[in-house]
């Protein structure tokens, strides 16, 4: 009985598990929360990476001539972790657009890894610190500063 209730329970948690190409299809449908940040090309990749590093993010695959990234943020005591990718295109003036999509590893979690809310924090507050001369750090800066 206990192997049945177990199969059952890991067949559901499987059912809803998301994966980096999930995350590719998700931008093929529209989906992502889109900022545009007055930075470089250059830039703004640097950055793209430091913000999924800041956030926690394991390996990142980086499709530099595509324009996006991948990566993923492993589990944790709320969450089974996240998929992530971020998209980076300029839009001229020196104008870059970013699209990033962060999705739950299982559906049924109740948090994500990463949000993408925080990961456009992290970015933003990237561009600013890029501005004033600084260099990044290599751990997450603070957000209410």
């Amino acid at each position: 009985m206990r192997i049945l209730i177990l199969a059952i329970a890991t067949a559901f948690l499987m059912s809803g598990c998301s994966t980096l190409n999930n995350v590719i299809e998700a931008k093929e449908q529209g989906k992502g929360t889109v900022e545009i940040y007055d930075v470089g090309m250059d830039d703004a990749w640097t950055l793209a990476k430091k913000s999924f590093r800041w956030g926690g993010a394991d390996a990142i695959e980086e499709y530099k001539e595509e324009g996006y990234m991948l990566t993923s943020k492993g589990m944790n005591l709320v969450s089974y972790g996240s998929v992530m990718g971020t998209w980076l295109e300029s839009i001229g003036d020196g104008k870059i657009e970013v699209t990033v999509i962060s999705k739950r590893r299982i559906s049924t979690d109740i948090a994500t890894g990463m949000t993408e809310d925080k990961y456009h924090r992290l970015f933003a507050k990237g561009v600013e610190i890029l501005k004033s001369g600084e260099k990044l750090p290599l751990s997450a800066p603070d957000l209410d500063k």
